[in-house]
């Protein structure tokens, strides 16, 4: 009797650490994918045009098309078969890549083709990182939710390390046609491990769904929003944070390294690493915090320690007039890097599980997805009014003002 009541509990165990791997190797692939994609191709752009603009262009390409899609890919994702909709677009994107090498064997790979690619490469991308924010409760039990983010924040923080390094790599010593090929077979292996994950796990959501009106059901989304100030608030914390760092740390931190405190481009490569790094500390010792502390407390905190850091970026060019240590600087910013990314996954991390906890399954592409968009839209706005004053306002101006209106906004916002 024992034996027969422990079976379907050591099954059900085993069937989400399956979804916790499965989950975790595909979004590893496709993210990893992505990043040294996204790096080669726009070393490839420069190298064929010799023109900023066309680099810039590329980025603003995926910037724009994931600010776009972003409400419609939550409109799918609350109507249709999340699990169709991963497996459909990691398909879609692998295709498109394979497309493009087949292509690439009669005529040269050009800026139409690349342009392209990677506007659809980022469609279907948003519209699979959707469906798997909103599927992850579904995926796991709330137990292990919080878990499930953290190991999507260390895959995200890794890819950001991993795909610019491996990218360098591909553009230097190997020939961009052939990874173009083996990237969009990655895709396909993605699309295959999802496949083998149950997606309706930890789902109780029995509604019938009505048939599929994309821009009325991102109205309902929008109505749904206006009567939830607990949901308003937070992702109004999302909002204010995507302002800040585009301010004060975005635009600022570079130019105060390199064109200011003139450090050399390795220091500037380490500081840059560090900060994911921090990503993935705080990602590791989240659930330990949260066993200990409210969720408030955590925000709080964590927004005022980012505040410090980016202050500490506008006192680095004060202290300049006095040490002229490059080390010194070097070991300067890898701590405020590793604080800062430690703040970010301890603010990111809650904010997730609590709305992917409050916003009932149907509901949840659509708010995450609109909430995510204003986010988007805030930080490109943020990084031209910090390039716009860069050269107008002391350079330390920026960072020190920033970091002192995030502190204020933290003690008065966050309650």
């Amino acid at each position: 009797m024992l034996l027969s009541s422990l079976s379907p509990k050591r099954s059900l165990i085993n069937k989400e650490i399956s979804n916790i791997v499965l989950l975790s190797t595909a979004s590893c692939i496709s993210l990893i994918g992505t990043s040294i994609y996204n790096f080669a191709i726009g070393l490839y752009v420069l190298r064929l045009t010799g023109s900023g603009l066309s680099f810039a262009t590329t980025l603003v390409l995926g910037i724009i098309s994931a600010i776009l899609v972003n409400p419609f890919a939550g409109a799918l994702a609350d109507r249709l078969n999340k699990k169709i909709l991963t497996i459909v677009t990691d398909t879609l994107n692998g295709l498109l890549l394979i497309g493009i090498y087949l292509l690439t064997t009669k005529y040269t790979l050009n800026l139409p083709m690349i342009y392209v690619s990677t506007l659809f490469l980022n469609i279907f991308t948003t519209i699979y990182g959707i469906s798997i924010e909103t599927a992850k409760p579904n995926l796991v039990s709330s137990e292990k939710l919080l878990s499930m983010n953290s190991i999507s924040k260390i895959i995200d923080a890794s890819s950001s390390i991993i795909g610019p390094m491996l990218g360098g790599i591909v553009f230097a010593f190997f020939n961009i046609r052939v990874f173009i090929l083996i990237n969009g077979f990655s895709f396909i292996l993605s699309a295959l491990l999802h496949l083998f994950i149950d997606f309706k796990f930890n789902y109780n959501n029995c509604e019938v769904k009505d048939k599929l009106n994309l821009f009325a059901d991102i109205l309902e989304g929008i109505k749904y929003l206006k009567d939830k100030k607990n949901i308003i608030s937070m992702f109004g914390i999302y909002i204010a944070l995507n302002f800040f760092l585009g301010l004060s740390i975005s635009v600022p931190m570079p130019y105060i390294i390199n064109n200011v405190l003139k450090l050399n481009a390795k220091f500037f490569g380490i500081i840059e690493a560090a900060f994911p790094v921090g990503m993935i500390c705080g990602a590791l010792i989240i659930k330990k915090i949260m066993g200990k502390y409210s969720y408030t407390k955590i925000i709080k905190f964590s927004s005022i320690l980012l505040s410090a850091c980016m202050a500490a970026i506008g006192i680095s060019v004060i202290l300049n007039y006095k040490i002229h240590i490059a080390s010194f600087y070097l070991i300067y910013y890898i701590l405020i890097t590793i604080s800062a990314g430690t703040a970010i996954s301890f603010i990111d991390i809650p904010i997730f599980y609590i709305l992917q906890q409050t916003i009932p399954d149907n509901f949840r592409g659509r708010v995450l997805s609109l909430g995510i968009s204003i986010a988007k839209m805030v930080l490109p706005f943020a990084l031209i009014m910090a390039g716009a004053l860069i050269n107008i306002v002391p350079t330390y101006t920026l960072s020190i003002v920033g970091g002192v209106g995030l502190c204020i906004f933290s003690i008065l916002y966050i309650k």
